[in-house]
C-alpha cells in the first residue's frame, strides 16, 4: 500500500478535484493524486522539451513554436501566475495612493464610485 503525505492544495484546483472526482469513481485526494502523476509523466514526456517552456516563460521565445502539450504546461504555468498575481493586487491602495477615483460594483449590483 502507498504512503501519503499531507500536501497543501489550491483552494480552486480542491475544489474542482471534489467536482470531478465523483464522475471518476474517485475521492477528491484520488483525484489530486491522479492529476499530479500525469503532470509528472507529461513533464517527463520525450516530446516536451522543458527548456523550450522556460524558454517562452522568460518571454526569450514563441508560445508558438511549441508542441501542444508544451504549449499546455506554459497555459497552466501562466494560469498560476496570474492568480499568484491576483493575490497580490491591492488596488484601492493604488488608487488611492495616486488620487485616482475608481468604480466598484457591490453585492447587489449597484456601482459605487469611490472618490480619491
Amino acid at each position: 500500500m502507498a504512503t501519503s503525505s499531507p500536501v497543501r492544495v489550491d483552494e480552486e484546483i480542491h475544489a474542482c478535484a471534489a467536482a470531478v472526482a465523483p464522475a471518476m469513481s474517485r475521492s477528491t485526494a484520488q483525484q489530486i493524486s491522479h492529476w499530479a502523476r500525469i503532470g509528472k509523466e507529461f513533464e517527463l514526456a520525450p516530446d516536451v522539451s522543458l527548456r523550450d517552456i522556460e524558454q517562452v516563460l522568460a518571454c526569450d521565445s514563441s508560445y508558438d513554436d511549441l508542441t501542444s502539450r508544451e504549449q499546455a504546461i506554459v497555459r497552466a504555468e501562466w494560469a498560476e501566475r496570474t492568480e499568484q498575481r491576483r493575490r497580490t493586487l491591492d488596488l484601492v491602495a493604488e488608487f488611492e495612493a495616486a488620487g485616482m477615483s475608481y468604480v466598484e460594483q457591490d453585492d447587489e449590483g449597484t456601482i459605487i464610485r469611490r472618490q480619491p
